[in-house]
C-alpha cells in the first residue's frame, strides 16, 4: 500500500500507553509498529508503571498518542477518566491520537475521550456481523479496496455523524460499517482501528487462528500515515463533552517481550 504524502515528519516523541487499561501484548505491538514507521519516531510508553506519567507535560512534549487494545471499555475509562481531558487538550492543539480496538471505543464518547465526529458500538452486537462472538477471531475487511483478513477480538465499528464533521474511512466491516476512520479534532486528528492490524504472526498462532497469508502490518502504517497528514494544521472544532454507555471491548495480548 503506498504511503500517503510524500514526506515524513522527521522524528518526534510517540507515547504508547501501557498500565492497567492495557493487557500485556497490545502497548508492545503498537510501539513495535510505530518504530517500523517512516516517521523516525521515538517511541516511550507512558503509564503509571514507566518512566513518564501520562499528564498534560508529557503530552505537550509528542507528535502522537497512541491508546492500544485492552479489558473492558468501562474499566478502563474509570482508570482514565482523569487524564481524559489532557488527551483531548493534546488533540486539540495539534497531536494525534492513534486507537486499536479498545483505543477506539475510547475515541468514543459513552464513555470515551470524546474525539470523535460521532460515537462507537460493538461490532457483534450489529446486524449481520462476522464474527458474532466475543471470542478471538479473525474479521474481514475492505480497506482502501482490497479485502484482508484482520485479528479480531470485540472491536467497535465507528457511529459517524456528517453533521458534527467530516471523517476518512479507511476500511469497513463486511455488513458495511466503518471499521478504519481518520477525522480531525480541533488543530489535530484521530485515527482509530476495530480491528488489530497490528497483530503479529504469534497473536493468531497462539489463538488457534489461521495466518492471514499477507501480513496486516501495511494497514497499521497507512492507518498511522493518514493520522500523521490529517494532523497538519486541520481546523479547530468544538465538540462535546464525554456521557456514559455500557458497551465493552477487550484486546489481544500475545507473547510479546
Amino acid at each position: 500500500m503506498a504511503p500517503a504524502g510524500a514526506d515524513a515528519m522527521p522524528g518526534g516523541l510517540a507515547l504508547v500507553y501501557r498500565g492497567p487499561a492495557s493487557v500485556p501484548g497490545c502497548p508492545e505491538a503498537v510501539a513495535g509498529a510505530l518504530a517500523r514507521s517512516r516517521w523516525n519516531l521515538d517511541v516511550r510508553y507512558v503509564g503509571p508503571k514507566e518512566t513518564l506519567q501520562l499528564g498534560p507535560e508529557v503530552l505537550a512534549r509528542a507528535v502522537l498518542y497512541a491508546q492500544p487494545g485492552g479489558g473492558t471499555l468501562k474499566r478502563a475509562y474509570r482508570k482514565l477518566k482523569g487524564d481524559a481531558p489532557a488527551i483531548r487538550d493534546f488533540v486539540g492543539s495539534g497531536g494525534r491520537y492513534l486507537g486499536f480496538c479498545l483505543g477506539g471505543y475510547l475515541a468514543g464518547e459513552t464513555p470515551g475521550f470524546g474525539l470523535l465526529p460521532g460515537d462507537t458500538d460493538r461490532f457483534i452486537s450489529s446486524p449481520g456481523a462476522r464474527p458474532d462472538h466475543a471470542d478471538d477471531d479473525v474479521v474481514t475487511l475492505t480497506w482502501a479496496g482490497r479485502r484482508r483478513q484482520v485479528y479480531f477480538q470485540d472491536g467497535p465499528w465507528f457511529d459517524l455523524d456528517a453533521g458534527r464533521g467530516p471523517a476518512e474511512i479507511l476500511a469497513t466491516y463486511d455488513n458495511g460499517l466503518p471499521a478504519a476512520v481518520v477525522a480531525p479534532f480541533g488543530h489535530g486528528a484521530v485515527g482509530v482501528v476495530g480491528p488489530h492490524p497490528e497483530a503479529t504472526a504469534d497473536w493468531y498462532s497462539d489463538s488457534g487462528l489461521p495466518v492471514p497469508a499477507d501480513s496486516t502490518g501495511d494497514l497499521t502504517q497507512h492507518l498511522l500515515d493518514r493520522v500523521m497528514v490529517a494532523g497538519r494544521g486541520t481546523p479547530r472544532a468544538t465538540f462535546p463533552s464525554t456521557s456514559s454507555r455500557t458497551s465493552t471491548s477487550s484486546g489481544k495480548g500475545g507473547n510479546f517481550t
